[in-house]
């Protein structure tokens, strides 16, 4: 590739001036168009937009012509770069350094080998990738967050020796977790109680961009797992999410459809319709699972729209659920708004960790927990 000096000196020979007559006619030095031309001196916007008034040309070639001609001086090995800008592609790595997911390194190779052992599979092309469904802000491509918070999740759960599991037994679960939905303080008696019945129940503090509240899947056709954020930290947000995500586990979901955290939604191909009916579904499971549906329509209409305190703490006493619970669903519905009655959507996140396998809020597992 030519340079900037020699097609500067053939328009000089074409037009029978000298480096003097360019130098007086551009207003420059003779030093500067002489540095230009033995490649001492890069060509700037200044002096391109000179070279372009004398010969009648366009400032963008002259830029052009030296930025071409330097970058095919120079051959860098971008391999390196190309491998970690693919690697912060697919996993936060930043923020699984701080959360101890994997080892501080800035080497290459050794943060490719990290990712590795934390997804459990090769990552050196592909991105990682595991069937769950998912609870978060909106239905859609998981992000690299996301994702791995849904792996550290699994990780966790691995470790979590649990009863067999029976699906028939599922209704028999639902109705006892029911029954510790009255109070608060019963939350610290979820984790065993799924455990008795052989799911593997996990905590997992978020991670910056993951809005994710919980998530259901399998480690193998009899092994399922909640793992859920407690991100809103509330009553009715716990239980809700909880439920939901049961709800997935009672329809084998994420076992054949759902989310597959590559951001094509579905390793089947399920469409977004499709997703958004299972999550639709798994919201109504969840909501009857909680209150009688019935129970709470006609609550709406005999109180509506003066829903007193008093009046959701006796509907409350009469279905025996925390009034909370009460509160996040007239919410949802729109008959209250979202700023009534907060102090009975208590928090919960204290209580539920004291039991539950969890990682954040202080609580560290080690990787080596989670070697074979």
């Amino acid at each position: 590739m030519r340079s900037p000096g020699e097609v500067l000196r053939e328009m000089l020979a074409q037009n029978a001036w000298t480096q003097d007559e360019l130098a007086l006619i551009m207003g420059v030095s003779r030093v500067s168009v002489a540095n230009v031309i033995a490649g001492r001196s890069g060509i700037t916007p200044e002096m391109a937009s000179l070279l372009a008034a004398a010969f009648a040309n366009d400032a963008a070639y002259w830029m052009q012509l030296d930025a071409q001609y330097r970058l095919g001086r120079i051959s860098p090995d971008t391999s390196p770069v190309e491998r970690r800008a693919h690697l912060f592609q697919i996993a936060p790595i930043r923020d699984m350094q701080r959360r101890g997911w994997i080892a501080e390194d800035t080497d290459v190779d050794s943060i490719e080998r990290e990712l590795e052992r934390f997804f459990g599979q090769p990552i050196h092309d592909r991105v990682p990738e595991f069937l769950v469904a998912t609870r978060k802000t909106s239905i859609g491509p998981t992000n690299a967050a996301e994702r791995a918070w849904c792996f550290e999740a699994r990780r966790l759960a691995s470790i979590f020796p649990v009863a067999l599991f029976e699906p028939k037994k599922l209704p028999e679960l639902a109705t006892k977790l029911r029954r510790l939905a009255m109070f608060a303080k019963e939350t610290r008696k979820v984790s065993k109680l799924l455990a008795e019945y052989g799911i593997r129940f996990v905590v997992v503090e978020p991670i910056s961009g993951a809005k994710i509240d919980g998530a259901a899947f399998w480690m193998s056709e009899d092994a399922p797992v909640i793992a859920i954020s407690i991100r809103f930290d509330r009553v009715d947000a716990f239980w809700f999410t909880l439920m939901h995500e049961l709800a997935h586990i009672m329809h084998g979901d994420a076992y054949s459809v759902d989310s597959n955290l590559v951001g094509e939604n579905s390793l089947t191909a399920t469409s977004s319709s499709n997703l958004a009916v299972i999550e639709q579904r798994a919201n109504e499971k969840a909501a009857s699972l909680l209150i009688d549906q019935e129970d709470l329509n006609s609550f709406i209409r005999r109180v509506g729209p003066l829903y007193s305190k008093q009046r959701i703490i006796q509907f409350a006493h009469v279905t025996k659920v925390h009034p909370g619970i009460i509160i996040g669903q007239l919410q949802h519905r729109g008959e209250i708004s979202y700023g009534a009655n907060r102090d009975l959507l208590v928090k919960v996140r204290d209580i539920v960790i004291q039991t539950a396998l969890t990682d954040g809020w202080g609580h560290f597992i080690s990787p080596s927990s989670f070697e074979r």
